[in-house]
């Protein structure tokens, strides 16, 4: 067992993720702390090694059944890394990704797991990883054994600058396993969103609403605050679940992640699924009635009065 951290890199296409990029960051660190190198584990299209020049090293396999995120494929293949490299912790995003291999390979690899992870730091030789639960109401701070473990990290928790780099990292090319071309799972297709009607991801500012809003109609309260802005109004994924914005609205892990100047929310409480697409906003502002909300471990100002009372008055500050 090596002293060495290991992150899965995603990639869409040809281009490696922004996540992929937070938790490299962080392997460095724990890399360093521990007396080990950094490792990015990529499987999929040639080319990919050259976008990891923040990795010391760089393990590469490639396969048709690889192109695109196959549960079955990456289980069997990120196993054969594992067992080939031995790392001491193994990061991945707490996503799709993350969400599907996780538990699978922590059984299969015989390694606890720590999941929804937003801090990790190694302490005496240690792991320390700091996980929500409850929704995020709760951060339990775990100690992963000393011999391996796999976190699976909330995105956004770490920056993206940490882990970019121009380096030239080792780049090891490992054999993909026999098992991927006896695969009992296969890509039928790979559809791709429609586009909405406006990108809030371009968006200096967003105005956003969430459960708290209590039915459709009351959207025009928070849609007038926004047309006074000039800005786009966005929505957690209740609102859009219940049809009353677009997909193309939707902020959080299954929706779009922004990073606005300003992201100002009312009536949404802040669990994992929102925080990871807003959470490096530059400037949080948050109303919600319950001031144990999530919501408010993020904001950089926040309110607790009722968003019926305070958003007419911002419309009427706005608009003088």
């Amino acid at each position: 067992m090596s002293a060495n951290v290991l992150v899965l890199a995603e990639h869409t296409g040809k281009q490696i993720s922004e996540g992929t990029y937070e938790l490299l960051g962080k392997a460095r660190e724990l890399a360093a702390a521990l007396g080990g190198k950094a490792e990015v584990a990529v499987f999929g299209p040639a080319g990919l090694a050259a976008q990891l020049g923040g990795a010391d090293v760089v393990v590469s396999v490639d396969h048709p059944a690889l192109s695109d995120y196959l549960p079955e494929a990456y289980e069997e293949t990120l196993a054969a890394v594992l067992a080939d490299r031995a790392p001491r912790l193994v990061l991945m995003s707490n996503a799709t990704v993350g969400l599907d291999l996780g538990a699978a390979l922590s059984v299969r690899w015989q390694a606890p797991l720590a999941a929804y992870v937003t801090g990790l730091a190694a302490e005496a030789g240690l792991v320390v990883a700091t996980s929500q639960i409850l929704g995020g109401k709760v951060l339990a701070e775990v100690e992963l054994a000393a011999e391996r473990g796999i976190a699976t990290v909330v995105g956004g928790a770490f920056p993206a600058a940490e882990g970019q780099g121009d380096g030239s990292p080792d780049v090891v090319e490992l054999a993909a396993p026999a098992a991927l071309d006896s695969l009992r799972m296969s890509l039928r297709r790979v559809v791709q969103p429609q586009g909405g009607d406006i990108d809030i991801t371009a968006a200096d500012m967003l105005v956003s609403v969430g459960r708290g809003i209590d039915g459709q109609d009351n959207l025009e309260v928070v849609q007038e605050l926004a047309d006074a802005l000039a800005v786009p109004l966005s929505a957690s994924r209740p609102v859009v679940d219940a049809g009353w914005l677009p997909k193309s609205r939707q902020v959080g892990k299954s929706g779009l992640k922004v990073k606005p100047k300003a992201y100002l929310c009312f009536g949404i409480s802040g669990a994992p699924e929102h925080l990871e697409g807003m959470r490096n906003a530059e400037l949080i502002i948050a109303c919600n009635t319950d001031a144990g909300a999530p919501i408010f471990d993020v904001a950089h100002f926040g309110a607790t009065v009722d968003l019926f009372d305070l958003v007419p008055a911002l419309v009427e500050k706005v608009q003088g």
